[in-house]
């Protein structure tokens, strides 16, 4: 890789792509477009006083940290912020003005996609023995 290839690997991270068992299970995440690294991770983390997050979407965009699994809730939780981004051109404000509000964790629509992930993920678990 030359040193555009490094700068841009820099900035916004490769590529990645799912496995294809998963896009099986949950075919809608492949409206996802996914690259591993970059610099929206840690800026995102610099917002939380942290060194990185484990993933941010801008637009349909997800950034995901370099060591971090692509686990069906994460990917689930960021598939419900693309929803978001989709639903309203004045998403990124409304976001921003409640974190101020309410702080990250309590923010609306981080409560909202982490319920979608929850949902999505628990209907797709093989039923226990005592649900049979």
């Amino acid at each position: 890789m030359g040193i555009i290839g490094r700068i841009r690997a820099t900035l916004i991270g490769e590529p990645e792509t799912l496995a294809p068992d998963l896009l099986r299970q949950y075919p809608d995440l492949s409206r996802l477009r996914l690259r591993r690294g970059g610099l929206p991770p840690r800026v995102g983390g610099w917002a939380l006083g942290r060194a990185t997050v484990a993933a941010i979407t801008l637009r349909r965009w997800v950034f995901v940290a370099p060591d971090v699994p692509l686990h069906p809730p994460l990917l689930l939780h960021e598939l419900r912020h693309v929803e978001q981004f989709e639903a309203s051109p004045l998403f990124p404000l409304r976001y921003l003005w409640a974190s101020l509000r309410h702080g990250y964790h309590d923010n609306p629509f981080e409560a909202d996609a982490r319920d979608y992930s929850a949902r999505r993920a628990r209907a797709l678990e093989p039923w226990s023995a005592g649900d049979r």
